[in-house]
C-alpha cells in the first residue's frame, strides 16, 4: 500500500530539510566565532547551557536540556574541563553526577562571546522583523512540542 503526504507534511518535509542545512550553517558560524577564544560549537553550547540556567548543573541535566547524548556532553565538558573554563564539582543530590561551574576563565570566555554574538544576530535579524522572528519561534516551538509528544519511531506509525 503507497502512502503519500498531505501539502501539509510536504511542507513540512521541506522545513525540516531546511532546519538540518541551517543547523549546519549555525555550527559552522557558531565555531568562526568561538575559534579566537579557544571553543567551538558544542563547547559553547555546554559552557552557555549552565550560565543560562544560572546555577551549576550535571552532565545529565545538560544533555536533556539541550537535547544531546550524555555521552556527547561528558565529552565536550571534560574538553571545557581541560582548557580550564569549568570544573567539576561535588553534587549533594547524587553522589557520582558531578555539577559544572564555569571557572574565572568561563566566565570571562561567556562575557566576551556574548558581544559577539550580540553584534552577529543584530546583522543576522536586521530586516527580518521582530514579528516574523516571533512567529518563526512558535512555529518552530510548537513542532518541538509535538515531536516530543509524539517521541515514536517510524515503524509505530499506523497507516
Amino acid at each position: 500500500m503507497k502512502i503519500t503526504r498531505t501539502p501539509e507534511a510536504d511542507a513540512m518535509t521541506e522545513l525540516i530539510l531546511e532546519i538540518f542545512h541551517l543547523n549546519g550553517q549555525l555550527l559552522l558560524e557558531g565555531d568562526r566565532l568561538t575559534e579566537p577564544l579557544g571553543l567551538t560549537s558544542a563547547r559553547w553550547q555546554v559552557l552557555g547551557a549552565v550560565e543560562l540556567a544560572s546555577h551549576p548543573m550535571s552532565v545529565a541535566q545538560i544533555s536533556r536540556r539541550m537535547g544531546l547524548s550524555r555521552q556527547a556532553v561528558q565529552r565536550v565538558a571534560n574538553d571545557l574541563e581541560g582548557q580550564g573554563f569549568i570544573n567539576f564539582e561535588n553534587n549533594p543530590d547524587h553522589v557520582r553526577a558531578k555539577l559544572i561551574v564555569p571557572t574565572k576563565k568561563g566566565q570571562k570566555v561567556l562575557r566576551k562571546i556574548a558581544v559577539i554574538q550580540a553584534k552577529w544576530s543584530n546583522a543576522l535579524a536586521k530586516g527580518i522583523g521582530k514579528a516574523r522572528l516571533i512567529d518563526t519561534l512558535e512555529v518552530l516551538t510548537e513542532i518541538k512540542s509535538r515531536c516530543e509528544i509524539m517521541n515514536i519511531k517510524p515503524s509505530k506509525v499506523e497507516a
